[in-house]
Formats: C-alpha cells, sequence, structure tokens
C-alpha cells in the first residue's frame, strides 16, 4: 500500500509494506517486505531497508545507511552520513551506517555516521550514538554510553 500523497520513485519495494502520506522515497532506495514507513520521512537512493522494519515519523535516511531485518526507528530519529559537511561540498563517499538486525532506536536520538547499532541492541530515546554500540545491549545517553546486557528473546 502506497499512500496516493507519497512520492515513491523506487519500484524495489517488498510485498505487504506500506508507505503513508508526505513520504518521499527516492528511485535507488530498495524497501523490503512487510515493513511500515510512516508520513513525514524521506528515504535517499543508497539506502536499503530490510524485511519487518518499522521507521516512524519524521526520519530521514541518508546516502549509506543500511538498515536490516527486525528494525524499530522511533520518531524524529537523525542520522547523519558526512562527517565534515558544508555547503554544497560533497565526500566522494558517505558515511556507512548499519543497523543491525532486531535492533530498536528510541525516540529523538541522535545516530553519527560511520556507526554500527548491534543485532538486538536498544538506544534510548533522546541519547547521541557516537561509536558502535555493541550487539544485545542497552545504550542511553549523550554521549550513549552502556548500561546493561540486554537478554536476548529466542522465541
Amino acid at each position: 500500500m502506497i499512500h496516493p500523497l507519497a512520492d515513491v520513485q523506487t519500484q524495489k519495494i517488498g510485498e505487504n509494506t506500506r508507505i503513508w502520506q508526505y513520504a518521499v522515497v527516492l528511485q535507488g532506495a530498495k524497501i523490503g517486505k512487510d515493513c511500515n514507513v510512516n508520513c513525514h520521512t524521506f528515504i535517499e537512493n543508497d539506502v536499503l531497508i530490510g524485511d519487518r522494519v518499522t521507521v516512524k515519523s519524521g526520519v530521514y535516511l541518508w546516502d549509506g545507511l543500511t538498515i536490516e531485518d527486525d528494525v524499530f526507528i522511533g520518531p524524529n530519529v537523525t542520522f547523519t552520513n558526512d562527517k565534515y559537511p558544508r555547503s554544497k561540498k560533497y565526500p566522494s563517499e558517505f558515511q556507512r551506517t548499519i543497523i543491525k538486525k532486531g535492533a530498536s532506536i528510541g525516540a529523538g536520538s541522535v545516530i553519527l555516521g560511520g556507526c554500527t547499532i548491534g543485532e538486538n541492541s536498544m538506544v534510548g530515546a533522546g541519547s547521541l550514538v557516537t561509536r558502535d554500540v555493541p550487539p544485545n545491549t542497552l545504550v542511553m545517553g549523550s554521549p550513549a554510553k552502556v548500561v546493561r546486557k540486554i537478554e536476548v528473546d529466542t522465541e
């Protein structure tokens, strides 16, 4: 289902994925099956989204971002992809950021470019992630620090 008020330029969208109004998805983006892309979102060309991913409202996914299966991205999460941004001066390559399978990122968090958010990890709302997050770990704060390990549900 693609809402009639969405601007979706890619054909690479999996079965049963929903894209809501005022979303913009550029031609090179790839989105898996059973995803939910909420309203007021933007997805650039060099973005890969796995299956069963939720992207809440107010999230912009920039070139260089890979989101694996079963990831939750809360509202107004901010991603970056350029360590030294300047107007009209682009890097030869954007930073690569990876959100591993089963990770959850809380509302209003900021994820700096080049970080990997580990499998099944959680980023607390409002956190600033400046380095990789280990798998099965809860991080919170600014900058985000490890709070504890997370028990993994094997069901």
